[in-house]
């Protein structure tokens, strides 16, 4: 008679993979999460709050940098060097920076209330 391998009994449940959909948290912004497929922890976590202070500190900077190639696009004459188009191309990169770092702001707060929410729940509350 064979013995049981060990391996057998002692099975991480973190190693089965399960439906994305019957997780609550790991829902993605389009309700669907592809399974797990490596080692990567069950309950990953991201650095929020890190996030939350990079954008507090990087989206006034990029809304400023931002206005400022627009109004120096806007004053420069048309011999003017660096030229009129490529400070509008400036700005944009800077516009489009703004509005990726104010929608990550807003993700974070989401996600930092949202957890706030759970705690709450856990303790009792």
């Amino acid at each position: 008679m064979e013995e049981p391998d060990p391996r057998d009994e002692e099975r991480d449940p973190r190693d089965e993979e399960r439906d994305p959909r019957e997780d609550p948290e790991r829902e993605g912004l389009l309700s669907h999460v592809s399974p797990r497929t490596g080692t990567e922890p069950v309950r990953a976590r991201s650095a929020v709050r890190l996030r939350l202070l990079l954008g507090l500190l990087f989206t006034p900077l990029f809304i400023a940098g931002a206005v400022l190639f627009w109004a120096w696009a806007a004053a420069s004459g048309p011999h003017d060097v660096p030229t009129d188009g490529s400070l509008r191309v400036i700005a944009v990169l800077f516009t489009a920076l703004a509005v990726f770092s104010l929608i990550d702001l807003l993700v974070v707060q989401r996600r930092l209330l949202r957890a706030r929410h759970r705690r709450g729940r856990r303790a009792g509350h």
